[in-house]
């Protein structure tokens, strides 16, 4: 992996990974939904879209339970549910559209890239490692390593850090409400990927661009929301 003291950046694109570098919100919609039922607190697609979406396990676990889940509760009802996610999705794992190419052409670029995910490591290990992407990021920042889950800025802000460049210079890539707004919050400019919510939805969040996949999106078109033309 290169480090931020590898390599000197002018910008960086910073992605989320469940629902951007992978489409699988559904999967994981099932997983919960399946979890939350097993555990006779049921809950339904509206409620994971606006109280689990893009947040760090501890806060989906208390909203599910509505209760404070203690750190050792917390890791095993964690595994339970992403295991029942991780069988679900296995079959199907594969990169978003156009990903692949999208990422080929921002190392060729120099552009910093690092992952800020709310996923625990058990998962950045299954899609990083199992596709694998790992080796296009400079830094990965998991759950493990914030101590505020988004809508916090902090994971994108240390994902920032960690390729060294400054927010403003950043771009975050992100399909959830709550990612959106901690990008946000750490003053980068936002692309929304219309996986998990429809584009008329996400016109509402302030991204400065929405795209359905990387299929189409060219790296001048990013740079120049962070970088004048």
């Amino acid at each position: 992996m290169t480090h931020a003291s590898d390599a000197t950046h002018s910008w960086a694109a910073l992605f989320d990974m469940d629902g951007v570098l992978i489409d699988n919100t559904d999967f994981h919609i099932n997983a919960w939904l399946h979890f939350s039922q097993q555990h006779h607190r049921p809950i339904t697609r509206d409620q994971y879209l606006e109280h689990i979406n893009g947040r760090v396990s501890a806060d989906a676990m208390a909203y599910v339970f509505q209760r404070p889940v203690s750190p050792g509760e917390l890791i095993v009802l964690t595994e339970e549910k992403e295991a029942i996610y991780r069988n679900l999705y296995r079959p199907h794992l594969q990169p978003a559209a156009g990903l692949l190419s999208f990422l080929n052409a921002l190392k060729a670029a120099h552009v910093g890239l690092a992952v800020g995910t709310s996923a625990p490591m058990s998962n950045v290990t299954f899609t990083l490692d199992g596709l694998p992407l790992r080796p296009y990021f400079n830094a990965v920042v998991d759950a493990s390593m914030v101590q505020r889950g988004k809508p916090d800025p902090e994971i994108y802000l240390k994902a920032a850090e960690r390729v060294g460049v400054p927010p403003a210079r950043c771009v975050v890539f992100e399909d959830a409400f709550a990612g959106i707004e901690a990008g946000l919050r750490a003053g980068m400019a936002v692309v929304a990927v219309a996986t998990t919510h429809t584009r008329a939805e996400l016109e509402t969040t302030g991204a400065s661009l929405i795209i359905p996949d990387f299929t189409d999106l060219s790296v001048e078109t990013v740079r120049t929301l962070v970088l004048p033309a």
